[in-house]
């Protein structure tokens, strides 16, 4: 489904939190659509058809008056809110410096930034290496996993991810990764990067088996596809699945790590999505009771300038120090960075999406009694939610529908991901007011309404 870029008549409002007071699209925005399209992949027209002109807090704003409630944090990167003013405070102090690149020479906010992550992250992650963006972290952790397992034999480089599981669109990083169809195009795959099922609740549920038993079961079947286990340098695990925010069964985890430990292999958390307050704990693997060997992290690590990092223990980072970045630690990222974790202290980030998770259940939960035909299940923790849309008397996702209830709900003031598989993916900003998450969950509630009545004429 393309969204409809027909400027048409919706209902005005204005509300507390919302406005919408022109067409939708707004007529004169169509230029700006197009003017994108022609000279950038045409993939842009496939979001929704907003020309964002400021975004402060948790409201997205065009110039022609209307706002929207977001519930994308633009995929999870604006954790702290848009525009968040200790972002702000350190990006303005940069600017007026000015210090605008430094490549990977010494600054003074590297190094505040950097001991200000370690310090808030669990201590037996002692050190960082810093990068622009996730995939070129996700990059830098094969490469590490790599050295490690060549620190006891050549022939252990095994890498094993989960089906299904994202890591970014870089070559190593979509071959470690899960999801074929994005790495059709590389043709000669790397035969020691494979994946193992991942364990979908509703696989699990008609398995009758434990997580244990299931992950077990994962490494049997690799053998049997002639893979040493104890070749395994790693194991690479997606905290969670973002297109419906699934987590992995906690004791498939623990078993996971339990093995590693043993088998002398690594396991790498990408928290590229997941991390930095999401989950409302500050890591989601934390779910799961275990200590990683690395974390992968990027998006809310600065709430708005590019910026990754690969954290871990000392020896395991200083495999390979020499590495280069162009961009990694650069002035800017890291001042923004160190904004957004004094934002988190400051603002109670994390502790305020754990308290928020259940308003989003207690609204959810109306959802699911007044749509038992749409509802298939929700999955979600602190903010963030994945709400399975289904065909009526089916288990099938409808993502047809998910995607009108996502344009409807941009006509009535709310801002969406679209996750093209079904799910209504939510994700606001963690400093949003209680009752702009209650406003905005509840035009979802009225899409869901006004869409069913409308399919049932």
């Amino acid at each position: 489904m393309k969204f409809n870029l027909k400027p048409r008549d919706v209902p005005k409002l204005i509300t507390k939190h919302r406005k919408i007071v022109t067409k939708i699209p707004v007529p004169e925005s169509i230029q700006t659509l197009e003017k994108i399209r022609k000279y950038e992949s045409s993939n842009v027209m496939e979001q929704l058809p907003v020309i964002w002109d400021l975004a402060k807090d948790y409201q997205i704003c065009d110039e022609w008056g209307n706002v929207w409630i977001d519930f994308t944090s633009t995929i999870f990167v604006t954790n702290a809110g848009h525009g968040n003013k200790f972002v702000i405070k350190r990006l303005q102090e940069m600017l007026n410096k000015p210090l605008l690149h430094s490549y990977s020479y010494a600054t003074k906010i590297r190094g505040e930034f950097l001991e200000k992550l370690i310090d808030m992250t669990p201590n037996y992650l002692k050190k960082a290496s810093l990068f622009s963006s996730g995939t070129e972290a996700s990059e830098r952790a094969i490469k590490l996993s790599r050295i490690y397992g060549k620190n006891f034999s050549p022939e252990k480089k095994f890498i094993v991810g989960g089906e299904g599981n994202y890591h970014g669109k870089t070559m190593g990083a979509q071959m470690v990764g899960g999801q074929n169809k994005g790495k059709e195009w590389i043709g000669n795959l790397d035969p020691d990067m494979v994946q193992m099922p991942f364990p979908y609740p509703w696989n699990v549920e008609k398995s009758n088996l434990t997580g244990e038993e299931i992950f077990y079961k994962d490494l049997k079947d690799l053998e049997q596809r002639g893979i040493k286990l104890s070749e395994i340098a790693a194991f690479f695990v997606e905290s969670f699945q973002g297109w419906g925010g699934i987590f992995y069964p906690k004791d498939y985890i623990q078993a996971m790590r339990k093995w590693s430990e043993n088998n002398k292999s690594l396991l790498v958390f990408d928290e590229i999505q997941a991390g930095f307050g999401r989950t409302g704990k500050f890591f989601a693997y934390e779910y799961y009771d275990v200590v990683p060997d690395l974390v992968i992290c990027g998006k809310a690590i600065s709430s708005a300038m590019p910026l990754s990092a690969v954290l871990g223990e000392s020896e395991l980072i200083e495999l390979d120090p020499t590495y280069t970045s162009t961009h990694g630690g650069h002035p800017f990222a890291c001042a923004s960075g160190l904004g957004n974790l004094e934002a988190f202290e400051k603002e109670n980030l994390v502790e305020e999406a754990k308290r928020k998770e259940k308003i989003v259940f207690t609204e959810i939960e109306k959802w699911r009694e007044k749509f038992p035909e749409r509802i298939e299940r929700v999955i979600g923790h602190g903010l963030l939610f994945g709400v399975f849309i289904k065909k009526p008397g089916t288990d099938e996702l409808d993502n047809e529908f998910t995607d009108q209830i996502v344009e409807l709900a941009m006509e009535k003031g709310v801002f969406s991901i679209r996750t093209g598989m079904g799910t209504l993916k939510l994700g606001p900003p963690l400093n949003i007011p209680d009752d702009a998450l209650v406003e905005g969950l509840s035009v979802y509630e009225d899409c869901l309404k006004e869409l069913t009545n409308k399919n049932n004429r």
